[in-house]
């Protein structure tokens, strides 16, 4: 079997693809063959040594994909060979084939193709906890949306334009705009060097956002912190770009709320990531959520891939197929 797997710590030359042993679905398992493979910024930051450090190297990458299982573990119920399903964390996931463990999957109805459920479970749970979990948006709430240009941003303007909030989109290019404003962001800013308070306040007649979603890492911190209103509330994600440092807690403005988003206490039991999924895919079906075609890559070409995604040229999601 094919895989991508990173033989050391270190940049896009480290990946490698190998030949594995054939994975065998064990109890409470299944083996799927996989359709399309989610690049996220994740899998970087384990390349780069931020996480996974128990586990041994050479090390498979990727968690998120669709496929169809063709095997089934012992005690396994409720999921047939042939079936379409999706997952959002399964360690290993670029590769041709997985064991995962039922739990961790969802079905894929047949009217959402591989490609869409691929793109959809990581970028799409993690853009609904933002804005239905860690900032209930409401109707009238202006958001500042950082990288609104990008798979993940696409995705959480359109779910703050569905519970009928505002989105100031940031993007680091022209060459960006129209993929957010496509999005329904009502206002985009061009911005890559960090001074986009200005306009953001010029925009909300100096009051500020009720929210800003910021995964742009270090550079963009102050410039979020001027940006929000009184008691407004700071999604802080994105652990590839570094951390603000330390922060003094009295020193934060404007009685606002700070807090770090993970996206795995939205969806932290199988009920939960069930009812989460299947609200997504209703959504797409009936056209309250477009998910743009993907940029596809060759399981081969994963870091190519990696490389493409730390430019921050891309708009979109990534996606391997084997």
């Amino acid at each position: 079997m094919k895989a991508v797997v990173m033989t050391a710590i270190g940049g896009t030359e480290v990946l490698e693809l190998m030949d594995l042993p054939e994975p065998v679905a064990g109890s409470g398992e299944v083996l799927v063959e996989i359709a399309a493979s989610g690049v996220n910024f994740m899998d970087i930051g384990v390349r780069q040594g931020m996480a996974w450090h128990e586990m041994p190297l050479p090390r498979a990458l990727g968690v998120e994909g669709a496929g169809r299982v063709v095997a089934l573990g012992d005690g396994v119920t409720g999921l047939a060979i042939r079936q379409r399903v999706a997952w959002v964390y399964a360690p290993g996931s670029y590769a041709e084939r997985i064991t995962i463990p039922t739990a961790s999957l969802v079905p894929v109805p047949d009217d959402i193709d591989d490609r869409t459920a691929a793109s959809l479970m990581m970028q799409g749970l993690t853009a609904s906890h933002f804005a239905t979990d860690f900032y209930p948006v409401q109707p009238g709430d202006v958001a500042l949306v950082h990288a609104a240009a990008g798979g993940l941003g696409q995705l959480l303007t359109q779910i703050i334009k569905l519970r009928g909030g505002t989105v100031i989109g940031r993007v680091s290019s022209a060459a960006k705009v129209d993929a957010a404003r496509a999005a329904g962001a009502d206002h985009v800013i061009i911005d890559a060097e960090g001074a986009f308070a200005p306009e953001v306040l010029r925009l909300t007649s100096g009051e500020g956002v009720h929210v800003v979603y910021d995964g742009s890492g270090p550079a963009t911190f102050e410039g979020s912190l001027a940006s929000l209103r009184r008691s407004g509330t700071f999604c802080w994600f994105g652990p590839v770009l570094g951390g603000p440092g330390r922060i003094d807690i009295m020193s934060l403005p404007r009685s606002i709320k700070l807090g770090y988003a993970v996206f795995s206490d939205h969806i932290h039991t199988p009920e939960l990531l069930a009812a989460r999924t299947t609200r997504l895919f209703e959504w797409v079906r009936e056209g309250k959520l477009q998910v743009r075609p993907a940029t596809g890559f060759a399981l081969s070409e994963a870091a190519k891939a990696h490389q493409a995604m730390e430019s921050r040229a891309t708009t979109g999601k990534l996606l391997l197929f084997p």
